[in-house]
C-alpha cells in the first residue's frame, strides 16, 4: 500500500498540471505559439545546458543508459513497421509515434518526482538523445527529402554540445552562473506540462480504433525490451527505473506536429497521441511499480 501511495502522489501533480491546462485551453484558447517557442528556444536548451555543465554531471556515467534508451527507441520503431505493415496502417505517421514519446513534457518532471533532483541529468541524457534521434532519423521517416539544416540552427542542438564538451573536459559553471541557467531551466517543466495540456484541448480524434492500438503498442513495446536491459546494463537501480519509466512514456505531441507539416495523416498521429496520454494514466503508474519496488 506504501509504493502505491507513493505512486500516486508522484502521477497526481502531472495530471493536475496537465489538467489546468486543458481546461484553461478550453476555455480560453490562448495562442501557445511564442510559449512553445520559448520553451524550444531558451528554457529546454538552459535545462539541458545546466544539468549537463553541472559539476556533478558525468557524461560517460551515462552511456549504458543512453545506450539502454537507443535500443528502446529503435526496437520500438521495427516493431511499429511491423505492425504498420500488419494493419495497413501509413508507416510514416505511425512509426514515429511509436518511437518518439513524451520524454520532456512528461519524463523530466515524473523522474524528478519519484526519483529525485539526482537523477535529473540522467532524464536530461536520455530526453538529449531521444531528441537528437527524433530531429534527425524521426524528419526523415516522416519526409526522406526533409532536410536536416534546421536542427544544426536550433539552440537545442548547441546546447548539448556544449554540455557534453564540459562534461568531458571536466569544467562547470560558477556558481552564480549556474544558478542563473538552472533557474530558468527548471521553468521548462512546469512550463511544459501546462502546456501539453493546452495543447489535448484542441485536439479532435476520430480515428479511436487505431488511437487504442498505439496506446497499448507504445509503451508495451518499450517495457518488453527496456525490462531485459535493465538486467543485462550496468545501471545503477535509479538509472534502471528512469530508462523502465522512459520506455512506457506516451508519444509526444511534437510526433503531430511533424505530422503535419509533411503531410502524414495528422489525423492518424493526433489519435494515437490522444488515446496513448490517457491510457499512460494506467502504463505510467505501472512502470513506476516496477522501478520503484526495486
Amino acid at each position: 500500500m506504501e509504493l502505491v501511495l507513493r505512486i500516486i502522489s508522484i502521477i497526481t501533480p502531472v495530471l493536475i498540471v496537465s489538467a489546468i491546462g486543458f481546461f484553461y485551453g478550453r476555455y480560453r484558447k490562448p495562442d501557445m505559439t511564442w510559449i512553445n517557442r520559448l520553451s524550444v528556444d531558451l528554457l529546454f536548451p538552459l535545462l539541458i545546458f545546466s544539468a549537463m555543465a553541472s559539476k556533478d554531471f558525468h557524461i560517460i556515467e551515462y552511456l549504458p543508459l543512453i545506450g539502454g534508451g537507443l535500443l528502446v527507441l529503435l526496437s520500438s520503431g521495427l516493431l511499429s513497421w511491423w505492425v504498420a505493415r500488419l494493419m495497413h496502417y501509413n508507416p510514416r505517421a505511425f512509426i514515429p509515434s511509436m518511437m518518439f514519446t513524451n520524454t520532456a513534457n512528461m519524463g523530466l518532471p515524473l523522474t524528478l518526482l519519484a526519483f529525485g533532483q539526482e537523477m535529473l541529468p540522467a532524464a536530461v541524457a536520455l530526453f538529449m538523445i531521444f531528441s537528437l534521434v527524433h530531429f534527425t532519423l524521426g524528419i526523415r521517416i516522416c519526409d526522406p527529402k526533409a532536410s536536416m539544416a534546421g536542427i544544426f540552427r536550433g539552440p537545442m542542438l548547441w546546447a548539448m554540445i556544449l554540455g557534453v564538451a564540459m562534461s568531458l573536459m571536466g569544467l562547470s559553471l560558477p556558481p552564480w552562473l549556474a544558478t542563473s541557467t538552472r533557474l530558468l531551466g527548471d521553468a521548462a517543466i512546469p512550463m511544459g506540462l501546462f502546456a501539453l495540456g493546452v495543447g489535448f484541448a484542441s485536439f479532435k480524434v476520430e480515428r479511436w480504433t487505431i488511437g487504442i492500438v498505439g496506446a497499448i503498442l507504445c509503451p508495451i513495446s518499450g517495457l518488453i525490451v527496456a525490462w531485459p536491459l535493465t538486467k543485462i546494463l550496468p545501471l545503477s537501480l535509479p538509472m534502471q527505473g528512469v530508462l523502465l519509466l522512459y520506455a512506457a512514456l506516451p508519444p509526444a505531441v511534437m510526433n503531430y506536429i511533424l505530422a503535419e507539416r509533411y503531410k502524414q495523416e495528422p489525423g492518424l498521429v493526433a489519435a494515437i497521441v490522444v488515446t496513448a496520454n490517457i491510457a499512460s494514466v494506467i502504463f505510467v503508474p505501472f512502470a513506476l511499480y516496477l522501478a520503484l519496488q526495486r
